[in-house]
Formats: structure tokens, sequence, C-alpha cells
């Protein structure tokens, strides 16, 4: 047995070292995460909107939204991002795109608190017009991810006001992509009633797609962000065209590597037993399909640990959220996080 297995890791890696010669894959392989979180309502204690959007989520409203229940949200969160490493990735993802919070104080305070205060995240916000008052953001990490500049997209073509579209552009690793940060019209008035709204935002996604790709054909797009809609869904899979399979996907068409984890029956989200899957992170074909010595896909996840999930009740299994049924469940997020790994292999340097 001893010899047998001797044998075995031998073979294996001569055949790691056959592959690595073959696609010059010599030199160093490199990973980076790109995550996204629906954050459920992360607003502070003060009532500082015009329109008196957030007295909810004051210590007068009907939440009592003190600053207890504001701490023990932003240590759990906080909690939660810290957990988003792997052996590939140990300092967390480089982008972290973010949605349901109330301004750009709240993010300051998220990457302020002590697990993620080493990771120097940085913040990049705008306010929304959305009715709710909750807005879209993106933390990324300055040594991995190089900011160069950010345009928020708003969508007009529906009756009400919603969350703009923020598009952050930069570099990893020298490689330009660009990030669009979503959370789309929800399904309020039903599924069907509502997708109009949906895939006017997805038009407006892939609009955004399209003139950058005119400036720079090869920068490499991802749309991120709560959807309000499933990967099979018209928004999705005609007006923004996101396949199922990467194969045969253009350089500027899209790849959903979350479709096939909902056909598995993963989701992000659940509701009388029947899971959705919102969160996602859609990659454009230069990034699903790049050679392997530039960023190219390695794995997606539903970032679905057993610390974010409820343990009892009907609710059990679910993302263990902040309030349900009116009660105070000192939770994370009714939603669970998402992330995409991608990775190159540095040429060897010739001699």
């Amino acid at each position: 047995m001893k010899r047998f297995l001797t044998l075995a890791l031998a073979l294996i890696a001569l055949f790691s070292v056959a592959y690595a010669q073959k696609n010059n894959l010599g030199g160093r392989r490199q990973m980076v995460g790109i995550a996204f979180y629906n954050l459920e309502n992360l607003f502070d204690t003060i009532p500082n909107n015009p329109e008196n959007r957030d007295l909810e989520y004051t210590p007068g409203g009907q939440k009592q939204w003190d600053t207890r229940k504001y701490n023990n949200k932003l240590r759990n969160l906080a909690y939660a991002i810290s957990q988003f490493t792997t052996p590939g990735t140990p300092m967390g993802p480089a982008i972290i795109g973010v949605s349901e919070i109330e301004n750009r104080s709240v993010l300051d305070d998220l990457v302020a608190q002590p697990e993620l205060k080493p990771w120097n995240l940085q913040v990049v916000h705008h306010d929304s017009p959305d009715a709710r008052g909750v807005d879209v953001g993106l933390l990324y990490n300055p040594r991995m991810f190089k900011f160069e500049r950010v345009t928020n997209h708003r969508l007009t073509t529906i009756p009400f006001r919603t969350r703009d579209q923020m598009c952050v552009v930069g570099t990893i690793g020298g490689e330009r992509i660009a990030v669009i940060v979503n959370h789309w019209p929800s399904r309020l008035g039903g599924q069907e009633q509502s997708s109009p709204n949906r895939e006017a935002a997805a038009a407006l996604s892939r609009q955004i797609a399209d003139s950058l790709w005119r400036v720079d054909p090869d920068i490499g797009v991802i749309i991120m962000g709560d959807l309000n809609d499933d990967p099979m869904d018209k928004s999705c899979a005609k007006v923004l065209g996101a396949k199922r399979d990467a194969d045969g996907v253009g350089p500027h068409g899209f790849y959903n590597p979350f479709w096939r984890k909902l056909d598995s029956g993963i989701g992000t989200l659940a509701y009388k037993s029947q899971w959705n899957l919102f969160d996602q992170i859609i990659i454009s074909g230069n990034i699903a399909n790049a050679p392997e010595d530039r960023w190219h896909f390695y794995r997606a996840d539903v970032l679905n640990k057993d610390f974010l999930k409820d343990t009892e009740g009907n609710r059990q299994g679910y993302p263990r959220r902040t309030f349900a049924s009116g009660s105070y469940l000192n939770g994370y997020s009714d939603h669970f996080p998402t992330e995409i790994l991608l990775i190159r292999y540095m040429k060897p340097i010739s001699k």
C-alpha cells in the first residue's frame, strides 16, 4: 500500500509538471476573490433623511433601532465578511459589492470594525434616489485593486425611484476590470407583473458594459448584485444574455456561473421552502474564457456558512436575518453572500 501511494503521488506530480510545461505555466499561480453581499438594511440610528425614509430604523421607530442593535449589526457583518477567505485569498476578496446600505457613514463604520481593519478596505459610495433610502456600494482592498474611477447610472425608464447602478473601474494585477454593482427593482406586485422593471435594469447594465467596451474592448466586465431575479429569468438570461455555460460565450457576452448552483438546489435566500439565487456575479466572456496567463474564472460559491444560518423553527437552514416576524434576532442578513475566484498563471521569466 505504501509503495502504491508513493507511485500515485509521483504520477500526480509528473502530470502537474507536464501540464504546466504544456501550458507555459511554469510561473506562480495567483488568485483573487470578488464578492457580493446584501447587508439587509444597514441603517444608522440617526433620522437624517429629509423624506423620513429611515424612520423605521431609529430609536423611536418600529424597529426600535438603537446604538446597541446598530453596533451588533456592524460586528456581525464584519465577522461574516472576515470569513470570506480561502487558502489562496488569505486577506479576503479584492472587491466586495454591497447593497441595502443607508449612506457612506455606515460603510465607514463597517470597515473600521476590528475584524476588518487590518484589511484597510476602502469605500466607494454614491447617494441614490431610491424611495426606501438604500444604496449600493463597493469595498476594495487597495493592495489588490487599484481604483481608477466611478460612474453612477440612473434607471429612468420605470415609474418609480430605484437604486442607481455603480460602475467602478480599476486594475487587478495590471489588468483592467469594471464592476457594475446593482440592486434591481423588487418583485413587489408579483414576479411577472414587475419583471419589466428588472428587464429595464438589465438593459441599463448591458448598455454600461457596451459603453465600456467601445472605449476599451479588452476590459473585463463583472455585473454583480441583488438582481431580484434568478439566473434563468428573462432579465438575466434574455436581456442581459448571461449564459448557463461558458463554452461559446464571446468576449463581450456574459457567463453566469450561479445558474448551475441554483440548478443543484443552492440559493441565497428562501421563502416558504423555495430557494432563489438573486445574488449573482456575472462575468464577461473575455474573463470566462481568458487564456491561462490572464485573470480567468476558477470557481463560484454561495457562502452559506453554518454560522449565517437559522438553526431552529420553520426557518432552519435559511439565512439568519436581523428581524423576522417583528422579532429581533441579532442576525446577519436575509441573503447569503456570493463570491467568484479568478486565477492566472504568471509565465516564468526567460533567462
